[in-house]
């Protein structure tokens, strides 16, 4: 066992508490929903970049390679001043979904490049230009570009160019819990002297303002590069800067002079740092050298290619020499941090690989964040905030008064989504699980506890709407994890785990049964569900002809969640019999979701066109006539998902389940076939529980695996190629609606302004289709041969299909023989310069011809699926 996993071992037996610090600030807390105190709820412009540094945030701190502890009381972030920018670089900056011509948008060059499951060791880095950063010709360009032109990203402004930018190493590694050691490195990439500041900033959460508790800590100097800080929480600790550099106080406290018009009154506000070092002026930071928030100011030039380090320490400890055995400690911990991952990566010998998962793994790792929203205080507002409208205590989020979130957790882009998505989350688990399956597991069950999951039983979506609706995938990541849990701890499971979701998510598929079927015939709506960009109509909106849309993915995915309850009870039916009467219930309602599926509920319809091999959305309009929408997109491959294979040993050991399937089968001789050969065992006298009898899942493959449909060089695209010559249309007698093939961001703007954000390549579905094929083939064997690509003549098993895909996902990233990574596109820079070109980013979806990154940069919590398919 290594080092890093004891310690892992520890912080999950809370015997030592590793990870009480970690990457857990947010990179973006400004134009947040819970930072809305609008009475429109119009976040974007409510709380703005440029207002963001004298504002003191309510709910939560952001900054660059920050960390914080656990409760987020005491953060510490890198500030950074190239003398010809009119403010400090405290934030990341990008544009509001309304400044975006396709949305929203980080316009920022940084990357996550390490850290271990405990924070133990963490290294990041971050891109400041020489040059003034020009944020607004990056607001202006976008502002004139349409949504037929790609977005103008930073690196088109050519601050880079010639190498006239810093690179900023953020590194940490822990000595212990509560003592940990900082090193910022700087390094001159340009050819000309440059001058630069570093003011690594160290400051407490606003908890005093809101007049619920006016405790205020306090940060004081106590000798030259020396602070202590005193929280009646947290208690005493001591942050020590090497080469004793200037110290500068003010106050985590909005600056109401610049907000408001009102006097500073000899107070010194959160932008204090700010004001002094940009502005000089000399009133904006404390004489007396106390505050809540501090400051050392380290400032020199560096020639080309040279390089500064400077060193800090944050400990519980108070020390004479507290850079002593500095340098020992981050050998020793970046040494821990290798041993850890040379064991996690055993199987992988191309170092290309693995620096991509390495990366990969630390993208996921830095993405968590604290995470606080009590709805009930965010409506009503606080005794000391200013009374809340009326229009806000009955709108958003208005009916999610239980809901109280003060955690840690997984965000999908700690930029662009810094909140909590209900299925993002559930695919992070995964990569998650591979490192740190304890923490897999809480991230799972937290949003199935009280605090969250709402009295109705449905799962908070995210924090824009807790309303909306997100494919219920929880599920079936909570039995994978499982799998892979019990996997690490030689067979070991963690029952009461599966458990405890188990009853949870009962509860949700009833929710789900009872709000999104609302003709009880097992055909679900679910609206959104994630997928926009791909169809006809929003159908999260109403209709323009009016009535709704029957889902073949809404239906799919609760056909996939039946069956993922099926196989949990089947598992928990081992030790405790009870949970075969459950298993059943899930097995019937099943085979009731399969038969709508098929026959409409009624016979009257079905939502599988024989014509066309395929799966379609169904239009039911207040006629009651139906119509299929023949969009060939990934709505109509997601019954591929609902897959379970079960072996007779199992079924032996589970009479009183058996007995109840074999009586469906029998005596419901309508719902038996769709069981595809239940009774028929596979390859090792297994079982297949599907949506898909092998002749609809040949016809379904046919398609998927065509090249100018839905195959491409680096994965599967979310909507077929076919549509690029053929858009599909549907007319109304008051106008014609239609959607076609765009390799790209999206020209649409029916779902928003970031509408573009589900695209082509789309590692999630990817990885549910590459998972499919792998337990179908676990079924047939290499009985069943399908053409790869179609039309080639060449059969593959489902198996090599699967491999087949795998690899062209991890092409998206790999470097090719000429050296290039297809996500990079045709960004010169990052293709060849030595220090780009080993930087990656894990985008939210990739370009459905080319490959290239596209939408959020730093999605890595589902695109961090690349680290399973490069074992």
């Amino acid at each position: 066992m290594t080092q890093e996993q004891l310690r892992l071992t520890e912080a999950n037996a809370q015997t030592a508490h590793w990870k009480k610090f970690g990457p857990y600030l947010t990179e973006r807390q400004w134009g947040t929903v819970r930072e809305d105190y609008s009475p429109d709820g119009n976040a974007w412009d409510y709380l703005p970049h440029d207002m963001a540094r004298s504002t003191a945030y309510r709910w939560g701190e952001e900054g660059i390679g920050g960390i914080s502890d656990d409760e987020q009381l005491l953060c510490f972030s890198v500030g950074l001043w190239n003398g010809v920018d009119g403010q400090l670089k405290e934030r990341l900056f990008g544009l509001t979904n309304g400044q975006g011509n396709h949305g929203e948008d980080v316009k920022e060059c940084y990357y996550y490049l390490d850290s271990t499951p405990t924070h133990s060791y963490m290294k990041m880095l971050y891109k400041y230009p020489q040059r003034a950063f020009p944020y607004q010709e990056l607001i202006e360009e976008n502002a004139h570009r349409t949504r037929q032109e790609p977005e103008y990203e930073l690196l088109d402004t050519g601050v880079f160019d010639d190498g006239r930018y810093f690179d900023v190493f953020v590194e940490y590694a822990k000595a212990g819990p509560d003592d940990i050691m900082v090193q910022l490195t700087v390094h001159n990439r340009g050819p000309r002297r440059a001058r630069l500041q570093v003011l690594p900033q160290l400051w407490f959460r606003n908890t005093w303002s809101w007049g619920h508790d006016d405790y205020r800590p306090e940060m004081r100097y106590t000798r030259a590069g020396s602070v202590l800080i005193d929280h009646k929480t947290l208690g005493q600790y001591h942050f020590y800067c090497d080469q004793k550099p200037p110290l500068l106080f003010c106050d985590n406290d909005t600056n109401t002079q610049r907000r408001d018009g009102q006097p500073r009154e000899g107070r010194y506000f959160k932008d204090g740092i700010n004001d002094y070092v940009v502005q000089g002026d000399k009133t904006a930071i404390n004489p007396e050298q106390h505050g809540t928030k501090v400051a050392a100011q380290y400032s020199f030039t560096l020639g080309p290619g040279q390089q500064q380090v400077m060193r800090l320490r944050l400990s519980k400890a108070e020390w004479d020499a507290p850079f002593a055995n500095f340098d020992r400690h981050f050998s020793t911990r970046q040494q821990e941090a290798d041993e850890f991952y040379d064991c996690v990566q055993e199987q992988i010998t191309d170092p290309d690989a693995r620096n991509i998962q390495r990366q990969a793994f630390a993208g996921m790792l830095w993405s968590k964040q604290y995470y606080y929203y009590d709805v009930t205080q965010w409506l009503d507002g606080d005794p000391g905030g200013k009374e809340t409208a009326a229009s806000r205590r009955r709108g958003r989020n208005s009916n999610w008064r239980h809901l109280y979130n003060a955690d840690i957790i997984s965000m999908p882009d700690k930029w662009e989504y810094p909140w909590y998505a209900a299925w993002d989350l559930a695919f992070h688990c995964i990569p998650l699980a591979m490192v740190d399956a304890e923490f897999a597991k809480t991230q799972l069950r937290l949003l199935t506890k009280d605090g969250y999951m709402h009295p109705s039983g449905q799962l908070p979506a995210y924090e824009w709407n807790l309303n909306d609706v997100n494919p219920p995938v929880h599920a079936w990541a909570t039995w994978r994890v499982y799998q892979m849990d019990k996997k690490l701890h030689n067979g070991r499971p963690d029952t009461p785990f599966l458990e405890a979701i188990f009853h949870k998510l009962a509860l949700n598929f009833t929710w789900w049964v009872n709000r999104k079927d609302k003709s009880e015939r097992n055909i679900f709506e679910g609206g959104f569900l994630g997928l926009d960009n791909i169809g006809v109509f929003d159908r999260s909106a109403p209709l323009p002809t009016g009535g709704k849309i029957e889902q073949s993915d809404g239906t799919s995915w609760m056909a996939m969640f039946a069956m993922n309850m099926v196989r949990m009870a089947l598992e928990l039916a081992k030790t405790n019999p009870v949970y075969q009467e459950m298993a059943g219930k899930f097995f019937e309602h099943f085979l009731y979701i399969a038969d709508a599926m098929t026959r409409g509920g009624d016979g009257a319809f079905n939502l599988w066109d024989e014509e066309d091999g395929f799966y379609y959305d169904v239009l039911h309009t207040p006629d009651d006539a139906r119509t299929k929408l023949k969009v060939r997109s990934i709505v109509g491959l997601i019954p591929l998902f609902a897959i379970e294979v079960i072996d007779q040993e199992l079924l032996d050991a589970l009479p009183e389940f058996t007995m109840r399937a074999r009586w469906l089968i029998e005596n419901r001789p309508h719902l038996a076939q769709l069981v595809s050969k239940w009774e028929t065992p596979g390859k090792a006298a297994r079982h297949k529980l599907s949506l898909l009898r092998q002749d609809r899942l040949r016809s379904l493959l046919t398609r998927m695996l065509d090249e100018d449909e839905f195959l491409s060089d680096y994965g599967i695209r979310a909507m077929s190629r076919y549509h690029l010559e053929h858009p599909y249309v549907f007319s109304t007698p008051d106008a014609d609606f239609s959607v076609g093939y765009v390799p790209g961001e999206a020209e649409s703007s029916m779902f928003g302004g970031n509408s573009n954000w589900r695209g082509p390549i789309w590692f999630p579905i990817n990885y549910l289709i590459i998972e499919s094929l792998q337990r179908y083939h676990f079924y047939y064997g290499d009985s069943f041969q399908i053409e790869f690509p179609t039309g080639s003549g060449n059969l593959h098993t489902l198996k090599q299909v699967a491999d087949a895909l795998s690899k062209r996902l991890t092409r998206l990233l790999m470097k090719d023989e000429n050296g290039r990574r297809p996500a990079f596109g045709d960004a010169e820079l990052l293709q060849t310069d030595p220090h780009f070109r080993d930087y990656l980013y894990f985008h939210e979806y990739f370009h459905g011809d080319n490959g290239r990154g596209m939408g959020a940069s730093h999605q890595t919590g589902w695109t961090g699926l690349i680290v399973r398919l490069l074992q």
